[in-house]
């Protein structure tokens, strides 16, 4: 897996592309000539990336179902609303995490790491890494980019 700029270089271009800076990352460590190209044009590569989107107004961001069609490989969601922890179990590597309030969903962020019950995540909001465990989901308490409610999963098949 190629290492990657984390930090500002790979920081989300606006307030409504988290999902589409995911799998901008997600393509990017699966493949370098990818990577090579996307890099240094990452925000426009995600713009780009949040066209593809199909039939889903922009400043609402981007659906779990739409989040799964663009990762490299065969994803599903797995809902986890009413259980957290459920959710947190299917969170493997290559997986996008959609958090949010306890009304709605509001940010996405990828699965870079799984050991055991923590996870290592890139949060788009600020184009860095971040670690985060089990109880923190199932308690509510994720603060990634401050919302703490995990919704859904978009995990390979």
């Amino acid at each position: 897996m190629p290492e990657l700029p984390w930090g500002l270089s790979l920081r989300q271009p606006d307030r409504f592309t988290c999902g589409p800076s995911c799998v901008v990352v997600a393509r990017m460590l699966g493949d370098p000539a990818y990577a090579a190209h996307a890099l240094p044009r990452f925000g426009a590569e995600v713009l780009e990336t949040h066209g593809q989107v199909t039939a889903w107004p922009r400043l609402l961001g981007t659906p779990p179902w739409e989040v799964a069609r663009l990762l490299p490989g065969r994803h599903r969601v797995v809902p986890a609303r009413h259980s957290p922890a459920f959710g947190w179990d299917a969170a493997v590597v290559g997986s996008a995490l959609f958090v949010g309030s306890a009304l709605m969903p509001r940010h996405v962020v990828l699965v870079l790491a799984a050991d055991g019950d923590a996870r290592t995540l890139y949060d788009p909001a600020h184009g860095g890494r971040v670690r985060r465990t089990r109880d923190l989901a199932a308690g509510r308490a994720l603060t990634l980019s401050g919302w703490d409610h995990l919704w859904a999963v978009v995990a390979p098949r």
